[in-house]
């Protein structure tokens, strides 16, 4: 817990840059300097008469009596109002009418941050009530979309309000539980960010401030009550709902988001019953869709506008008749399609976990995941991983084991599983995994990660580990080889290990441990 101020400070630093500097283009947006665009900046009254900041886009010239599909856009957490603009007016003069509000307790809308709670869905269906009586919305084809929180409130209004009949959810969580306390292991880095983001733009309700509290400080003793808060937020858990309401929904998001992994919306994807889609890019949080909310060509806004076009305009554009499962490689850049996720998975290497490796922990060996929203979007533009030199890597305090060199290209994709046996001196502890891809001269690029917590373990008795790292789409060049390391440190995770620790790795011959890596099929 050391590290958890410095996290936050550098956080805030982040969040205020960005945040900051957006503040003057929302107040001369509201001052009319957009007269004659076709903006209309509104007051909404939400659940309980709370004011919710909005804009409305239609499509220009349209006539009073002309009903056009509405599309709802729900801010992304700490963004301001403005946040939509430049893809509501592409819909807009493509034929819908497009209210984007900012969600409650944010910037200048009123009320108390809910985190997604029954208000902020209430709040979608009364911007979709007020959309029907005050523009020419169109009753029978309403679809809502949004990057991050508004992606969320979108998944979750859509199990609430049969009205909505499609969704674009980008760069959202389907389970708030597995994307930032994967592993029973607090994700610091986006707890903190999300956290610094919401008091610099907006006021925390005090459930909220208790929830981010106990996250932070790794209090167990609330762990069941802040997996029952997380539980009530989550689109996972609203499945039946969802899948009963029959909306077509699409999802996207980044290999490398550091804020709500790939993992959680591909299990998602699996169970939806009705039109679906699942798109995959690199990236980080939000880094895959940044671009068009500047108005620029973007992959993901052009899938989601195909998707609007087809179940809200009717449009044989194809888009349903596409692989449903769209994944673009960290590699090579190309896509690919698959009919299912588990196709996917359909190939899969095993490499062993043989011997038997101890680790001492409180130590960062070197090897770990990098810095949430930079590093990744350095992959995705720059292609440049995290990388380590895995030789020099000090094994007092990481486990190495590597494959063995392999002659052609090993194309990973989708989510690569680590099973172990692991004793530890103490009862608590923590251990990260990564996978990386080893050159000839030994330099490692991280393929993936994931990190596990144990408690309540017999010091001295061994158990099993079985973990899911990252989902990917990784591709391994001929001559190189797979390596896994464990280590026990990691700045993107809070560590449970008590001081002088030593966690023991071994692969018995009743449960032999390995690396299961899914690789394309050629």
């Amino acid at each position: 817990m050391r590290r958890t101020p410095l996290t936050l400070a550098v956080s805030a630093a982040l969040v205020a840059g960005t945040t900051l500097g957006l503040a003057p283009a929302a107040q001369a947006a509201e001052t009319g300097e957009t007269a004659g665009t076709g903006i209309r900046f509104v007051d909404i009254a939400g659940e309980g008469g709370t004011v919710l900041k909005a804009n409305v886009v239609t499509p220009a010239g349209a006539a009073d009596t002309t009903r056009h599909p509405l599309i709802v856009l729900p801010t992304s957490w700490a963004m301001p109002q403005i946040e939509y603009l430049a893809q509501a007016k592409k819909l807009a003069d493509s034929g819908y009418i497009v209210v984007s509000y900012n969600s409650r307790g944010f910037w200048q809308s009123g009320g108390e941050i809910e985190t997604a709670g029954p208000k902020d869905i209430a709040d979608a269906s009364k911007v979709i009530d007020w959309a029907l009586a005050n523009t020419g919305a169109d009753p029978a084809h309403i679809g809502m979309a949004g990057v991050s929180y508004g992606a969320g409130i979108s998944l979750l209004a859509a199990a609430h309000d049969p009205r909505i009949k499609a969704v674009a959810a980008l760069s959202g969580w389907a389970d708030l539980i597995e994307s930032i306390y994967s592993g029973r292991t607090q994700h610091l880095q986006a707890a903190a960010l999300l956290g610094g983001a919401g008091y610099l733009t907006g006021r925390p309700g005090p459930e909220l401030q208790q929830i981010l509290g106990d996250f932070l400080s790794s209090n167990l003793d609330k762990e069941e009550d802040m997996i029952a808060w997380g539980r009530k937020r989550s689109p996972a858990e609203q499945l039946d709902r969802i899948n009963a309401n029959g909306a077509a929904i699409m999802l996207g998001n980044a290999w490398g988001d550091t804020i709500f992994p790939p993992n959680q919306y591909a299990s998602f994807f699996e169970k939806l019953t009705g039109p679906k889609r699942l798109e995959f890019r690199p990236g980080d949080h939000a880094t895959a869709e940044a671009t068009g909310l500047f108005g620029l060509p973007n992959d993901t806004w052009t899938s989601a506008h195909r998707w609007f076009d087809r179940y809200l305009k009717g449009a044989d554009n194809g888009i349903d008749r596409e692989q449903p499962v769209q994944l673009k490689s960290r590699s090579t850049g190309g896509y690919e399609g698959y009919a299912d996720w588990k196709s996917v998975h359909a190939n899969q290497r095993k490499f062993d976990l043989g011997g038997t490796q101890r680790v001492r922990a409180n130590i960062d060996s070197g090897a770990n995941g990098g810095i949430t929203l930079l590093t990744n979007a350095l992959d995705q533009f720059l292609r440049t991983p995290p990388v380590v030199s895995v030789p020099l890597l000090p094994r007092a305090f990481a486990g190495v084991w590597q494959s063995e060199r392999y002659d052609t290209p090993q194309r990973v994709r989708g989510t690569v599983k680590v099973h172990t046996t692991v004793s530890s001196t103490e009862e608590s502890g923590t251990l990260v995994a990564y996978l990386y891809d080893v050159g000839p001269l030994g330099v490692g690029k991280l393929v993936s990660n994931a990190p596990y917590t144990f408690h309540d373990r017999t010091p001295g008795k061994a158990f099993g580990v079985d973990l899911e790292l990252f989902s990917t789409a990784y591709d391994v060049p001929a001559g190189h080889r797979l390596a896994l390391v464990v280590d026990t440190v990691d700045p993107l995770y809070i560590e449970h290990n008590p001081t002088g620790a030593q966690l023991t790795f071994s692969s018995p011959s009743a449960d032999p441990s390995y690396v299961s890596v899914p690789l394309r099929k050629e």
